[in-house]
């Protein structure tokens, strides 16, 4: 291929996935003029889960991404009553009261102006899909496997129908259960498969004029997380305070079974109602108030068996397909934000590249930076969510249930998320590519 052919040629972008991940990737991409194309095996665009909030370091990566992302997230989320979260006991009583609904305060963390806000996903996507021309979408798209030639040739999707595609550079935004994970590091590798963290979740929303009446304005208004003795709640406004959001855990010592594998089963309020009737009257009267048919959620994560790399060629895993967490920090989606920013700025400074250059070790040499910059913070927080996990649980046996030891941890873990520079994160991202392509440019010309 001639040079002027090379400069004439536009960067192909392969997205497979379509949930927060993807999109997201695809609305930066959008932004800054990058060719994609989105490969969703389901049949239309959907987010599962209930609620979604997004930290500080998500919303500036939305920013940056597309102001228009941010714009659609604060146009469907809910503004808490405070800015600040707080850690409650749900398990205490007042003895001369048993139907007294306060709960001892634990600990309490300023968020910020408008912080941590919350909406239902499939809101917020239905107006990150609003900017996504059709023609960049494909439904129905089962990947089956994928070829890199390593030789400079366009990489090859092959899908379950039997249909083909071709890009320069893959990247699996395809959540928890990634296939592109298996393609990358093998189907047998237990790399390649999440693990059970010993945790489930009953997860609802609640009418918020039956919460009031029960919990009183305040108590659902705001952000609250209630702690208890081996399961805790969190609870947020969504749907612009019409709807209670309920995510209620449980610790299980169980292996998660459930019918054909799947990370949910069928259960009854009357299930949540009996986990939870030790605790006090607050949490008593949340799962009260759940629908009588409920999803029971298994908390899968990467923890057990994290990837050594997210990057393997021009393929390249971003998201839950990446780095799967355990939801307590309420971080994971807000970090394939940040992954989609990285990726959408590398991938345009490899797009804009003017001069004659094999593009294929370029899309290496981006994605390889991409993976330097984001591995070592990822993988921290599927650590971490773990740690907190029990710390609300008061399982940890350092900290128990006291109180001051909690906030110190729970402060400056929180704040190691929520304080990162992410304009930072995407100056050093493409200061570092561009410093190692100059090095394997002049070792390619001999040094000259």
């Amino acid at each position: 291929m001639s040079p002027a052919r090379i400069e004439e040629k536009r960067l192909e972008v392969a997205v497979v996935g379509g949930g927060i991940t993807g999109i997201t990737l695809a609305v930066g991409l959008l932004h800054r003029n990058v060719n994609f194309t989105i490969y969703e095996r389901a049949h239309s665009f959907g987010e599962i889960g209930a609620g979604i909030g997004f930290t500080p370091n998500a919303e500036w990566a939305l920013k940056s991404l597309d102001p228009r992302a941010h714009i659609a997230f604060r146009k469907v989320s809910t503004p808490n009553a405070e800015d600040w979260f707080q850690w409650v006991d749900g398990y205490g009583k007042n003895p001369s009261d048993p139907n007294d609904t306060n709960e001892d305060l634990i600990f309490k963390l300023y968020l910020g102006e408008r912080g941590f806000e919350g909406c239902r996903r499939q809101d917020f996507l239905e107006e990150l899909v609003k900017m996504i021309p059709k023609e960049n979408v494909k439904f129905g798209m089962n990947i089956e496997s994928v070829s890199d030639s390593g030789n400079g040739a366009p990489v090859r999707l092959h899908f379950q129908d039997g249909v083909t595609a071709e890009a320069d550079v893959v990247i699996g935004c395809d959540g928890i259960r990634s296939r592109m994970r298996q393609l990358i590091h093998g189907k047998h590798n237990p790399a390649s498969h999440p693990s059970y963290t010993h945790k489930f979740a009953f997860r609802g929303l609640i009418p918020a004029d039956k919460a009031r009446a029960a919990l009183g304005d305040y108590k659902v208004s705001t952000r609250f997380m209630h702690l208890g003795p081996d399961a805790h709640a969190l609870t947020f406004p969504v749907a612009m305070g019409s709807l209670l959001n309920v995510v209620a855990f449980v610790t299980d010592p169980k292996p998660w079974v459930s019918e054909e594998g799947k990370f949910t089963a069928r259960a009854t309020k009357s299930e949540a109602v009996k986990y939870f009737d030790t605790f006090g009257p607050a949490v008593r009267a949340i799962m009260g108030l759940l629908p009588e048919e409920l999803d029971k959620w298994a908390i899968f994560d990467t923890y057990d068996h994290p990837v050594p790399t997210y990057v393997h060629g021009r393929l390249c895993l971003a998201g839950d397909a990446a780095h799967a967490a355990a939801p307590h920090h309420g971080a994971g989606a807000g970090f394939g934000v940040e992954d989609a920013l990285v990726l959408a700025s590398l991938l345009k400074t490899v797009d804009e590249r003017s001069w004659p250059v094999d593009r294929a070790k370029m899309v290496r040499s981006a994605l390889n930076t991409y993976n330097n910059v984001r591995y070592e913070r990822t993988q921290w927080l599927v650590d971490s969510s773990r740690k907190v996990g029990d710390l609300f649980e008061w399982r940890d046996p350092t900290c128990g249930r006291d109180a001051e030891l909690f906030g110190h941890e729970i402060d400056w873990r929180s704040h190691e998320i929520w304080d990162y520079n992410v304009e930072k994160m995407v100056e050093d991202a493409v200061s570092q590519f561009s410093y190692s392509w100059i090095l394997e440019s002049c070792a390619v010309n001999g040094g000259s």
